[in-house]
């Protein structure tokens, strides 16, 4: 997805250490209990009849409530620490985030207060339903952190020092330091090639400044995971996310063959395009001449330049836009602004993301915005992070007071960050000119198809790379990263080039393992535009009450597979992000 939002990790930036603090305690059921099964959360409808505590229950919550209060102080610890580091870029807050991360760690790394739990849940009767689901989330995080201190340690210093390098790190140009920001308006704007592919070049930098470093987190990753039991670290995190990991590729793999003719169809039209913007044959072009360094997102089309609707405003009155917007449908977007960072500056991370600091209400959003059409997707994109986090029930006991998933608040994010494309919402909230909207209203339905089917393959390619990269971190990962590209984007590799483009992409440290969860949250997206039919299209102000109460409100006291039916009518699948490809065409 060529949106800003997704080149940083876009919900809780210490999902690195905190490996599943948004997944489901059912993974473990399969994981650690297989020759038993133990009893699933599922909220009824109707309460059930009361049932006595036996003394079990009563020590287990007991546990449980200590553990809400300490967990929550030490989370908040966290996040106020990272914070501190993605807004200064300053040595000692990397390392006060660090710490606070690794504090996290060891809490739950009690080898017998998780001997306890484990103990404790397998006996207790008569918790209610909802602490029954939060002890299954408690026992999840200690299961996860069974590891040896210094091995944690180990892990979050060499992603910390990672991290430093890639928020601290200026490509240069020419001999010039330039912003991620800068290079990537220059690359959309420049026609002469020579400088294109240098500007290209620029953006790939990083990536031969830490691929080293990256494959040496990996293995250490790889340790950590087989002493949990686990062959490596990709097959760890997506079970401690709550997949299968052989159904988890079964849906990547129908996503593959759906998505393999049209997208190659619609590339070749693309193709077309750019060869004759840049005046050479189809078969010469080349990565830098699609204006995203990973090719995530479309260029602009010869027809239309969503840029060009955006370029005269300011980049507060792309702010506006989006409070009126969430103003509209009843959600407080304004109030997660009251302590945002909004604006590029010296030393700040320079991508996007939305944190919840305290899941109390103190939530914010980090970006750095420019008057283009991306950034008002990425506004609006952080912004759905917010308001979920915002409007989540209070009520429930801390571990509760999250997502029902990763990919469910994803898909949220991407729902709105699409309307910044969407000719009835830039007429009504952004102002534009309804002639000039409408007369580019199907330019503007390809290009969003566009965009769909270029993220689809970009998250691909990053779920089959990833998985390679902790199956074998030896392999020749410069060249399995370009046959990659090459079967799944239909890119060319550059003539010897053999540098390490793979690991400029900082979510291999921020949030590995984690890319699978975009794109099914673009299938969560489209099952829920689907649900909520003309009133999401119409922007009908009744749909916020509708997210909040169906979404955003329960928080993660259901397990994923019940919340995504409840909340759209069906199970999770790609039936509704195929139609909408077909509908689109």
């Amino acid at each position: 997805m060529s949106r800003m939002y997704i080149q940083m990790l876009s919900m809780f930036m210490f999902v690195s250490f905190l490996i599943g603090f948004a997944t489901i305690a059912e993974a473990q059921n399969r994981l650690f209990f297989p020759n038993r099964i133990r009893n699933k959360t599922i909220i009824p409808s109707q309460p059930p009849k009361t049932v006595t505590m036996n003394e079990d229950a009563v020590k287990l919550k007991v546990l449980l409530d200590i553990y809400q209060t300490e967990a929550f102080e030490l989370f908040k610890q966290s996040t106020y620490a990272e914070w501190d580091a993605m807004t200064t870029g300053k040595e000692e807050t990397f390392k006060n985030s660090a710490d606070a991360k690794l504090k996290w760690a060891e809490y739950h790394s009690d080898k017998e207060k998780y001997a306890t739990i484990k103990d404790l849940r397998s006996k207790a009767v008569g918790l209610s339903e909802i602490d029954v689901r939060a002890a299954e989330r408690m026992e999840l995080l200690y299961a996860q952190n069974q590891l040896p201190p210094e091995l944690l340690k180990k892990m979050l210093d060499m992603s910390s020092e990672i991290e430093k390098t890639f928020q601290n790190q200026r490509p240069k140009l020419d001999g010039q330091e330039y912003t991620n920001n800068d290079l990537l308006e220059m690359l959309e704007k420049e026609i002469d090639l020579v400088k294109r592919r240098k500007i290209w070049e620029a953006l790939k930098q990083v990536g031969d400044e830490v691929d080293d470093q990256v494959i040496a987190l990996a293995k250490v990753r790889n340790n950590a995971a087989r002493q949990l039991g686990f062959k490596n670290y990709w097959e760890m995190q997506v079970v401690f996310q709550d997949y299968k990991p052989d159904e988890l590729l079964a849906i990547f793999d129908e996503l593959e063959k759906i998505t393999a003719p049209i997208f190659a169809e619609m590339k070749k039209e693309l193709d077309t395009e750019l060869a004759a913007k840049f005046n050479i044959p189809a078969d010469q072009l080349m990565p830098w001449h699609y204006d995203n360094p990973f090719f995530q997102q479309a260029p602009p089309s010869k027809e239309i330049d969503p840029n060009s609707f955006y370029k005269n405003k300011t980049k507060e009155e792309i702010i506006a836009i989006a409070v009126k917007y969430y103003k509209h449908l009843g959600l407080p977007y304004e109030e997660v602004l009251k302590r945002s960072d909004m604006f590029e500056r010296e030393g700040k991370n320079q991508h996007a993301f939305s944190i919840d600091m305290d899941t109390l209400g103190d939530v914010r959003n980090l970006c750095n915005v420019k008057p283009t059409a991306e950034w008002m997707d990425t506004v609006l994109h952080e912004g759905g992070h917010g308001v979920y986090s915002l409007n989540c029930n209070r009520n429930l006991p801390f571990n509760l007071r999250d997502s029902a998933h990763i990919f469910t608040t994803e898909g949220i994010a991407m729902m709105f960050g699409t309307k910044a494309r969407t000719p009835q919402w830039m007429i009504r909230f952004a102002g534009m000119n309804p002639q000039t909207v409408n007369s580019a209203a199907e330019a503007l339905r390809k290009q969003r198809r566009r965009e769909q089917l270029i993220f689809c393959r970009w998250t691909i390619v990053m779920l089959n790379f990833e998985k390679a990269l902790y199956e074998n971190p030896d392999a020749d990962l410069k060249t399995l990263w370009w046959e990659m590209v090459t079967k799944y984007q239909l890119l060319k590799r550059p003539e010897g080039r053999n540098t390490g483009d793979w690991a400029s992409k900082p979510h291999f440290v921020i949030a590995p393992v984690y890319y699978h969860n975009y794109m099914l949250g673009e299938l969560f997206a489209a099952q829920l535009r689907q649900s909520l039919g003309k009133a999401f299209v119409n922007d009908d102000p009744k749909i916020g009450k509708i997210l909040t109460e169906k979404v955003f409100a329960p928080g993660a006291k259901y397990d994923w597979p019940q919340f995504v039916k409840q909340a759209t009518g069906q199970p999770l699948s790609p039936k509704a992000f195929s139609n909408e490809l077909s509908q689109n065409h």
